[in-house]
């Protein structure tokens, strides 16, 4: 009995391991994946830019530019790309973008976009508060949508020596086409997510 409990507790924790991987990751910013935890830009003080650097108030602020970059798995007949290749934001201000998807096949398919930020350690401080990643996205066949991005780079990256530098930051969406859990029924990117390096520090 005790081994069959060991075995049961096992391969429900391994089922478990990639919802709590991805929550694990949205709430600590680790290997590349940006904030989306709410209580982050729960405060109305957060979301007012930076125009001064706190740690030299007579030095103003400097505009981070942030790069968009879209692409797609072979097994799923779309196009993806960024409206806006980039744009240049302060620490603490909202900044909303488009990505625009077209289904191309005849058939409507239903699509999960896994996403990534680099630098990965900008990733505790890149906060969305809306956004279309790991949700299901069905489009048409032939069907054209905009799909959102609401986010702010939180004005603590200035205080910290790893990130007060950083002046250019690249946000990567990959559509990949979904399906469906055997045993939970839940959705999810039909590929093995081990086989992508996330979060690549090359800036």
């Amino acid at each position: 009995m005790y081994a069959a409990a060991v075995l049961i507790s096992a391969l429900g924790l391994s089922y478990a391991a990639v919802p709590l991987y991805r929550a694990f990751c949205s709430a600590t910013g680790y290997s590349g994946t940006p904030m989306t935890d709410p209580s982050r830009f729960s405060e109305p003080s957060r979301l007012v830019p930076s125009y001064k650097d706190p740690l030299n108030d007579t030095k103003a602020t400097q505009r981070i530019r942030v790069s968009f970059n879209a692409s797609t798995s072979d097994q799923i007949p779309w196009t993806f790309v960024p409206e806006q290749r980039e744009i240049y934001v302060l620490p603490g201000e909202t900044a909303l973008t488009f990505f625009k998807t077209h289904n191309k096949s005849e058939q409507d398919i239903i699509g999960i976009a896994t996403y990534n930020v680099i630098p990965d350690r900008i990733a505790p401080y890149f906060n969305k508060i809306e956004c279309f990643c790991f949700e299901e996205q069905r489009i048409r066949a032939g069907e054209e949508v905009d799909l959102p991005v609401f986010f702010f780079l939180d004005k603590d990256m200035l205080e910290d020596k790893e990130t007060r530098d950083v002046k250019d930051v690249i946000l990567a969406y990959t559509f990949f086409s979904a399906r469906r859990n055997p045993v939970n029924g839940q959705l999810e990117p039909d590929t093995d997510l081990s086989l992508y390096r996330v979060g690549k520090d090359s800036l």
